[in-house]
């Protein structure tokens, strides 16, 4: 069943040039890219973005992290688009990701993992409009 999701191309990955690499990926994959928007976050924004983690310990220096420069924000579409992102991103460790993954390939540290997607259904239907209103993203 085709699905929605939202991905961003974290700072780290476009300060070291690899978005190129990053998107290719997500086409050799299979998916569909909705729309995209070259954004950089403000502080207010990460907080409202990541309020899910506001309790948890790493949510000052994530908001921290997702402002210090700018980011890809995308809507990728494929069948079991969510899943199939999330594996293709490989674990948030990325000393304890698959060979082969975004994450083991492109990121340096838990915090600086080059990419996000949606973990869920419900977490890409919050997400995909935070970034997009219906006009930018490609009909179905």
């Amino acid at each position: 069943m085709s699905q929605r999701t939202l991905t961003i191309v974290k700072p780290d990955a476009i300060a070291k040039g690899v978005a190129g690499q990053i998107i290719a990926r997500f086409e050799q994959a299979g998916f569909r890219i909705l729309a995209a928007k070259l954004i950089h976050m403000t502080h207010e924004q990460a907080a409202d973005f990541y309020a899910v983690h506001k309790s948890r310990p790493f949510f000052r220096s994530l908001c921290a992290f997702m402002t210090q420069g700018p980011c890809l924000a995308m809507v990728l579409e494929a069948d079991d688009a969510i899943a199939r992102l999330r594996e293709l991103m490989g674990a948030t460790d990325p000393a304890k990701a698959a060979p082969g993954t975004i994450r083991k390939d492109f990121a340096s540290s838990i915090e600086a993992n080059a990419v996000h997607g949606s973990d869920s259904a419900e977490s890409a239907a919050f997400e995909i409009p935070y970034f997009f209103n219906g006009l930018e993203i490609l009909p179905r």
